[in-house]
C-alpha cells in the first residue's frame, strides 16, 4: 500500500519541489501553506506522514508537529529546514518531529527520510 503525505510549506515554489520529490514514491493528499491549514488537512486526509516547513505564518511548523503528534502520534513528520535554523531543529524534536532535511531540499535525502520512518 502507498503511504500518504502531506506537504506543507509557506512558498509554492518549494511545495512544488517536495512534492515533484515524493509523488513518485507516495502518495501527496494536498498542500498546506501554513501551520493551521496543515492541521485541518491532517484531520481532513489522516495521511501517514507530513513534510513540515519550520517557519510559517500564523501557526509555525513546530506548533502544527505539536498538534498532530497529540492527535496521532505514530504521524511521521519530517521537517525541512535551512541549515541556520539548528535551535528550531531541537524545538521541533521535543515537539515530536521524527526527522529533517535541510534546504535546499535533496529529492533522494528527502524520500529516503520517509522512507526510514515509514519502513
Amino acid at each position: 500500500m502507498t503511504e500518504r503525505v502531506l506537504v506543507v510549506d509557506d512558498s509554492s515554489f518549494q511545495r512544488t519541489v517536495v512534492r515533484d520529490a515524493l509523488e513518485d514514491r507516495f502518495e501527496v493528499v494536498d498542500e498546506a501553506e501554513n501551520g493551521a491549514e496543515a492541521v485541518e488537512l491532517f484531520e481532513a486526509y489522516e495521511p501517514d506522514a507530513v513534510s513540515m516547513d519550520v517557519v510559517m505564518p500564523e501557526v509555525t511548523g513546530i506548533e502544527a508537529t505539536a498538534t498532530i503528534k497529540e492527535q496521532r502520534p505514530d504521524a511521521v513528520i519530517v521537517m525541512c529546514t535551512s541549515v541556520d535554523q539548528q535551535e528550531k531543529m531541537m524545538e521541533a524534536v521535543k515537539a515530536g518531529a521524527d526527522g529533517y532535511v535541510t534546504k535546499p531540499v535533496d529529492a533522494d535525502e528527502l524520500v529516503g527520510e520517509f522512507e526510514s520512518h515509514l519502513g
